[in-house]
């Protein structure tokens, strides 16, 4: 009797040990997620924040919700402008969002608050990755648009683009400072820094964005990078 009485209290010891160490490390825990918010997937995101581990899934979430997502811009104190919904049927655009201040050219065009969000952290990568390899910032960023009503490939029946809704945006080029031009359609091939730089730009947006496309998926691609926000529940397409 007296050794079962012993064995049960070590086991009840045993257990509320294990117990103080798994709350010990869930509060640990808690404290470490405080300091570093952008791995903690309930803390509101900032783009001010370092990019972590939580901070694909919550951009994906902003594509359901846009009033989320401005709301995000404004914590971030990222300069935007809202327009009002446009469009109809499969081309209704209800989320309008211009960047007014990102580089691009020839004007910032209106896109969805999630793809927005996106570019905005996409932009300060594509900067460090042109002084790394090409000893000098960008000036501009040349695209070809985000909206357009149209299937995919242009076909006359299947689904629909993410352009159709202005979920996405086409990459063309890259003005430096100094003046020179770094195209996709020109330099992804290469095998100087231009290509480096191309092709990092391309990996980076993978952790942003949805859906990257660039030449090495398709001949279609062979003068772009297409980035999009398409909701894909866990993972992303990368190629």
């Amino acid at each position: 009797m007296k050794l079962s009485r012993r064995i049960g209290r070590f086991r009840l010891d045993r257990l509320l040990l294990v117990a103080l160490i798994v709350l010990g490390l869930l509060i640990a825990g808690r404290g470490w997620l405080a300091e570093h918010p952008e791995h903690d997937p309930w803390a509101p995101l900032n783009l001010n924040d370092p990019p972590g581990w939580a901070t694909q899934r919550k951009l994906a979430a902003l594509r359901s919700d846009p009033a989320e997502c401005r709301a995000v811009l404004e914590r971030s104190e990222v300069a935007f402008r809202a327009l009002p919904p446009e469009g109809k049927g499969a081309c209704r655009r209800e989320d309008r969002t211009v960047l007014v201040d990102a580089p691009l050219a020839p004007t910032p065009p209106a896109a969805t608050c999630a793809v927005g969000a996106a570019l905005e952290l996409w932009l300060r990568d594509v900067q460090a990755a042109a002084e790394l390899n090409l000893q000098s910032r960008v000036a501009r960023i040349e695209h070809f648009g985000t909206y357009s009503c149209r299937r995919l490939y242009g076909r006359d029946s299947g689904p629909w683009s993410e352009h159709a809704t202005g979920n996405a945006i086409d990459i063309a080029a890259f003005v430096l400072d100094d003046g020179r031009r770094i195209s996709v359609v020109g330099d992804w091939s290469g095998s100087g820094a231009e290509a480096v730089f191309l092709h990092q730009v391309r990996d980076r947006a993978c952790s942003v964005f949805g859906t990257v496309l660039s030449p090495d998926y398709n001949s279609a691609h062979v003068d772009h990078l297409h980035f999009d926000q398409e909701a894909r529940g866990f993972g992303v397409v990368c190629r």
